[in-house]
């Protein structure tokens, strides 16, 4: 990574709409929620927001549309220090997601709909291939069209600039995109439909990683939730425990923290295993709050969980 510097990602923005409640409901019925939040969301806004609090120096590529939800967008990477290309469309409303969150335990269910996010393209890549070229890393998912992933990934490779791809949600993908990943990095839902097997221990895991890698990948990140990371590579495997911070209230975004943070210590030069460390202890935080982008961490926090295996719980956090 000599003489490149900072992380681009490409990716949608989407209002999180999240209902806290005891279950799904079922067709035609209605259930009473216990908790409802509005905020900044979708996996690729999640993931610049994660890196700017965490250190990273990020560059944001998307689309909003001219609406309250896009200036919420605007707002929430002013606030964090992300800079956003991101074109404003008139005629298109932004995207927004619906998050059921349990009640009881944190996990969730989301369905979103991409909105003006859905038309990023080929020549959204190609307005900022400038910025991708000389960036560090390059980071992308899947819930934009997958065309334009695939030419982020091409632009970047073929810059020397250090990739990596969240192939979430999952879907089928053509062989060619495995060769254009340093790391790719499903969780165990996405690596089990990737891999075409469950992921429920650590053999089947690092059987799954392997396939991967056989497609072509540099190396494989599985997040496994509570039970933290699996890392394979040519010559290296390794789970690394995930970190408990408190008491988890909501799972929503936590592989986004996980992406950020991971993204951010890479971009800074720490060996992969490090990196994902300082993810796993991101994510941990994240989760014990409410909400997705308002929940991700600053960087004084991470880095009192990694130093004392405690985060301080007044505001002085910010200032250690």
């Amino acid at each position: 990574m000599s003489g490149k510097s900072g992380i681009v990602i490409l990716g949608i923005f989407a209002a999180d709409t999240a209902y806290k409640a005891k279950r799904l409901p079922h067709i035609a019925e209605t259930l009473m929620g216990s908790g409802f939040t509005l905020g900044p969301g979708g996996k690729g806004s999640n993931q610049a927001i994660a890196a700017a609090k965490a250190g990273g120096t990020v560059t944001f590529i998307s689309r909003v549309g001219n609406d309250p939800f896009g200036e919420m967008a605007l707002a929430a990477y002013a606030a964090a220090g992300v800079k956003a290309n991101v074109m404003k469309m008139d005629g298109v409303s932004s995207g927004a997601a619906f998050i059921f969150v349990d009640e009881m335990s944190g996990d969730n269910a989301i369905i979103v709909a991409p909105g003006a996010a859905g038309l990023i393209g080929i020549e959204d890549v190609d307005a900022n291939r400038v910025e991708i070229e000389s960036a560090a890393i390059f980071m992308t998912q899947l819930e934009q069209p997958l065309e334009a992933a695939i030419h982020g990934l091409t632009v970047a490779k073929r810059a020397g600039v250090t990739t990596i791809f969240n192939p979430a949600p999952a879907r089928a993908l053509p062989d060619s995109i495995y060769g254009l990943c340093d790391f790719i990095v499903p969780n165990e839902v996405e690596a089990a439909e990737l891999a075409g097997h469950a992921i429920e221990t650590d053999d089947q895991a690092r059987a799954a990683a392997r396939t991967l890698l056989d497609r072509g990948a540099k190396a494989v990140i599985i997040t496994l939730g509570a039970r933290g990371a699996f890392y394979h590579t040519t010559g290296q495997s390794e789970f690394v425990p995930a970190f408990s911070a408190g008491n988890v209230v909501d799972t929503t975004g936590a592989g986004d923290a996980f992406l950020g943070g991971f993204a951010t210590a890479i971009s800074e030069g720490c060996p992969p295993v490090e990196a994902i460390r300082f993810g796993c202890a991101t994510a941990a935080i994240a989760v014990t709050r409410p909400g997705t982008a308002p929940a991700m961490p600053s960087r004084a926090e991470i880095d009192a969980l990694l130093r004392w295996g405690v985060v301080p719980q007044t505001n002085e956090a910010d200032k250690l």
